[in-house]
C-alpha cells in the first residue's frame, strides 16, 4: 500500500521515530497526517495535525478513533522503555505491568478502536513498531523484551485475521534508535528518519516484515539455527 493520497495515524509522533513517521509521510504526499500524542500543546508541525491520545486511555484513544475516521494507515509506534538490573530484580513486576500496559495493552487497544474504520476502507494498513529484543537478550531490558515478544505474537495473530478484510499488517523489527528513549544507552543506534523510508517502501511492496537495520537482519537469520541469536548472539552485537 502506497503512502501517497492515504491518511496516517501514528501514536507517539510527537518525537523520535514517531515524528519521523508523520514528516515521512508529508513528504511523500499524504492526503492527511494525524500525529496522535499525549499532549498537543506547543506542536507545531506543517501539514501534519496533532490529535491527543493516551494509549493507556480507554477514553482518549476512542475519542481519537473518532476523530481520525478517515484514516487508512495506522501505525502503532508510541511505546516506552525501562532499565532493570535483571529478570530477577525486586521492581520486575511493577516494571512490567508499565511496560506491558503501554506497549502490548495500548498497542492492543489502538488497533481495536480503529479497525472498524480501516476495514471498511478499499485498502488500508498497520504498522506495529516492534523490536529486535525479542531475539536478543538484554537482561537490564527484560520488561521492555517481554511487552515487545507480546506485541510480536499479537501482530503476527492480527495479520492472519485480517487478512480476508483487506488490511496489509506490517511487522516492523529494529534495534536501538537515535531517540530520547535510547539516550544514554552506549550502544550502534540508527536513524529514525532512515528506518521510516524503510518501513514505508516495504509497505508499498507489500511485505508483512521489515528488518530496519543490519543487526535485526543477522538475528532474524540466526532464529533456525540450532544455537539460535537469542541463546547465543552473534559477535558483534551484544
Amino acid at each position: 500500500m502506497d503512502i501517497s493520497n492515504s491518511t496516517v495515524f501514528i501514536t507517539g509522533a510527537n518525537r523520535g521515530l514517531g515524528l519521523a513517521f508523520a514528516r515521512e509521510a508529508v513528504r511523500r504526499g499524504a492526503k492527511k497526517v494525524y500525529a496522535g500524542m499525549r499532549s498537543t500543546s506547543g506542536f507545531d508541525e506543517a501539514g501534519i495535525t496533532p490529535i491527543r491520545i493516551d494509549v493507556t486511555d480507554p477514553s482518549t484513544v476512542a475519542a481519537a478513533a473518532d476523530a481520525a475516521s478517515d484514516t487508512t494507515i495506522l501505525i502503532n509506534n508510541a511505546g516506552i522503555a525501562a532499565l532493570i538490573d535483571s529478570p530477577l530484580a525486586a521492581d520486575f513486576e511493577t516494571q512490567s505491568k508499565a511496560l506491558f500496559e503501554t506497549n502490548y495493552y495500548g498497542l492492543a487497544r489502538v488497533t481495536r478502536a480503529f479497525e472498524p474504520a480501516l476495514s471498511n476502507q478499499p485498502r488500508s494498513a498497520i504498522i506495529n513498531v516492534l523490536s529486535d529484543i525479542v531475539w536478543m537478550p538484554r537482561p537490564y531490558l527484560t520488561p521492555y523484551a517481554a511487552s515487545k515478544a507480546a506485541a510480536w505474537s499479537y501482530t503476527n495473530q492480527l495479520r492472519f485475521h485480517l487478512v480476508e478484510r483487506g488490511v496489509q499488517v506490517l511487522g516492523l523489527h529494529v534495534g536501538f534508535l537515535d531517540t530520547d528513549l535510547t539516550h544514554g544507552i552506549d550502544v550502534p543506534k540508527t536513524n529514525p528518519a532512515d528506518v521510516a523510508s524503510q518501513t514505508y517502501d516495504a509497505l508499498a511492496a507489500g511485505k508483512s516484515e521489515i528488518m530496519a537495520d543490519k543487526g535485526t537482519i543477522l538475528l532474524k537469520t540466526t532464529l533456525a539455527d540450532e544455537v539460535p541469536g537469542y541463546i547465543t548472539p552473534p559477535s558483534g552485537l551484544f
